[in-house]
């Protein structure tokens, strides 16, 4: 299968031409080749974007041999299937409009979008082009978490709690930048039917209590710095630790191995609705944030 990268200024593109064009890699997965990417224009009001592109792009044309397109159109002419990776999730409709018309499998890196009616149109336009589509962070599918879930001889699940940096970029508003991370590991354990959402801000710190339609609480402590891991605790008759720093594999190649599964057998591994209501719930975390009050979902 040959696959192409829209958007080169993501640490994602970096770890997926390794795992997929280096075969010396420990996790290298074979006969998916990264063969062509298209940079993306850069956002000069982001650093991530500003910083990364250039030195990104030419470390992936030639340390991993990958072909440099000048538009999205050439690269979707390539490959079976494609990864959005821009970091300035502000173009994901722009360019995905343009990747939706060739009906390929389509992994856009999180954010999915940052409001509700651009994540609603990005569906809509899957939908209608009958691809299959994958949205997430890296962190919902982390061994630690997988391990966890699939143990229930400690009783059912009461709720979770989920620790992770959560640095705010103007560019992106509120938590879009890096709420996704948490908000997809407590989705992945208590579902997608979550009914409010409640911000309690510090300084360094916001909380973001989420209440689901059966009663049960789901947390998230995001502090304002980057730190170094991720922790969580799954609420069972006893409490379930989660710490991905003990994991063999990264975060990435958990990722990655579910995004090849959806590209090689087209079945999507989470619904357009969670992808939608992901999105919903950020969005209603940064209006409680704005408003100091419970928001209904």
């Amino acid at each position: 299968m040959k696959l192409g990268i829209i958007g080169l200024d993501s640490s994602h593109a970096i770890a997926f031409c390794k795992a997929l064009n280096n075969p010396e890699y420990e996790y290298y997965i074979p006969d998916h080749e990264v063969v062509a990417a298209y940079p993306g224009e850069i956002s000069y009001d982001f650093d991530m974007s500003y910083q990364r592109m250039i030195p990104f792009t030419e470390e992936i044309r030639d340390k991993y041999g990958v072909k440099i397109e000048n538009s999205i159109e050439k690269v979707m002419d390539q490959v079976d299937a494609v990864f959005l990776e821009q970091v300035d999730a502000r173009k994901r409709l722009q360019q995905f409009e343009i990747i939706a018309s060739y009906g390929k499998p389509v992994f856009i890196d999180k954010p999915l979008a940052l409001s509700s009616k651009e994540a609603n149109s990005i569906i809509e336009l899957a939908q209608k082009n009958n691809l299959p589509l994958l949205s997430t962070s890296s962190l919902r599918y982390i061994d630690c978490l997988t391990e966890a879930l699939s143990d229930d001889s400690n009783g059912e699940i009461n709720g979770a709690d989920f620790l992770s940096p959560m640095p705010i970029k103007e560019s992106q508003p509120g938590f879009f930048w890096y709420g996704n991370h948490a908000t997809d590991m407590l989705f992945r354990t208590l579902g997608s039917e979550c009914k409010s959402v409640k911000v309690i801000p510090s300084k360094n710190t916001d909380i973001i209590v989420g209440e689901w339609k059966d009663n049960r609480i789901g947390v998230i402590r995001g502090s304002r710095n980057y730190i170094d891991s991720y922790m969580g605790v799954i609420h069972r008759n006893q409490p379930v630790i989660i710490n991905p720093s003990k994991d063999k594999r990264f975060m990435y190649d958990c990722l990655l191995e579910q995004i090849i599964k959806m590209f090689d057998t087209k079945v999507m591994p989470i619904s357009f609705e969670e992808m939608f209501k992901v999105v919903s719930f950020i969005e209603a975390a940064n209006k409680s944030a704005e408003t100091g009050k419970e928001v209904r979902l």
